[in-house]
């Protein structure tokens, strides 16, 4: 059934079909209820892409993530996700998924890119993106309405561009100054994908608490990571090999990594936090029940997600902005990895 076929029906033209479809106020009000009447009998559903044409937004928008790894093994990406797509259906809005591998492949990046010159969204959410990412803003250049987690381009103010950001500076050097708190003055650091705005924010944030306590930083303690439990794995497993004297505490960039790091302690039989203490960043829905329980910086992202959602389908609908540009705060939980030494 198309709109041809409904108009011979309803006895009238196609482009009368399409005023009655989109609402045009110049069709007789007998008119109107004949041609509802034989869609609703047909159950007819108008053609995306007329309605597009038409000017008529599609009530989807887009979530990318960005992940190399397997964003279904980790409860982090898949809470981000949910709350995502929780936010947008309570605004009568459905969401298109797509994970991105690789955002240097070239047939990857034209078929995002086609996604929204068809009108297939209204409008994309992007987690996981490097700080400048190429297709990011071409897409915004072009005037799509796009929303980033965790960006700071300064200087780029556009309308469409709608960032929400951790504040990761100050969660740092929160965490820094805690472990201080507790004598501690050897404090190393696994830092996270240093392209992401997250990883130079948060290394800077542990660099100033270090420099405000007087403290120095020992080159051997800053620990190459990308966010990942494998990569705080591999960077502990890598300096307990080197055979030197170890920190007594190490801030994880995020809690996905410090899991890596407590169980690269373990198999060298190093215990948390009897041997060192450790310290996170997210409060990762399981970091109250790893062994022992994780202190970590919590991050409101149920708000986070919402208040993202919101204002890119606000965005979407021309209605009022509450601020493009907003940051998220991070509190202490304090767990049983960290301990008082001295």
């Amino acid at each position: 059934m198309n709109s041809t076929e409904i108009a011979k029906l309803a006895g009238v033209s196609r482009s009368t079909v399409s005023r009655v479809i989109n609402n045009y106020p110049n069709v007789p009000a007998a008119t109107r209820k004949k041609v509802m009447s034989i869609i609703q009998e047909n159950n007819y559903y108008p053609n995306l892409s007329a309605q597009v044409l038409a000017g008529k937004k599609t009530g989807t928008i887009g979530l990318f993530v960005i992940e190399r790894g397997q964003v279904s093994s980790d409860s982090l990406s898949n809470f981000l996700i949910m709350n995502i797509i929780e936010s947008a259906t309570s605004m009568g809005y459905y969401v298109l998924t797509n994970i991105i591998r690789d955002t240097n492949n070239y047939k990857t990046i034209e078929s995002i890119k086609e996604v929204f010159f068809q009108r297939r969204v209204d409008g994309g959410i992007f987690i996981g993106a490097n700080n400048y990412e190429p297709l990011i803003e071409e897409l915004i250049k072009e005037g799509f309405i796009i929303g980033i987690v965790d960006q700071d381009m300064p200087g780029a103010n556009e309308p469409n561009r709608i960032v929400t950001n951790f504040d990761n500076e100050h969660g740092a050097m929160k965490a820094i100054d805690y472990l201080v708190s507790l004598n501690h003055q050897n404090i190393g650091i696994i830092n996270g994908n240093m392209n992401r705005i997250a990883g130079p924010k948060k290394f800077q944030g542990f660099m100033k608490s270090l420099k405000k306590h007087g403290l120095n930083v020992n080159e051997d303690w800053v620990l190459d990571g990308d966010f990942s439990k494998n990569s705080g794995y591999m960077a502990i497993d890598r300096l307990i090999k080197k055979n030197i004297a170890l920190p007594t505490a190490i801030f994880a960039a995020n809690d996905s990594t410090a899991f890596g790091a407590i169980t690269a302690f373990s198999e060298h039989s190093i215990s948390v936090p009897d041997d060192i203490s450790i310290i996170g960043f997210d409060d990762h829905m399981l970091s109250a029940y790893v062994k022992p329980g994780l202190t970590t910086l919590k991050v409101d992202f149920i708000e986070m997600m919402k208040s993202l959602t919101t204002n890119v389908i606000h965005a979407i609908e021309g209605r009022d902005v509450e601020v493009s540009k907003f940051m998220i705060g991070a509190e202490l939980v304090i767990r049983e990895s960290c301990r008082r030494i001295g």
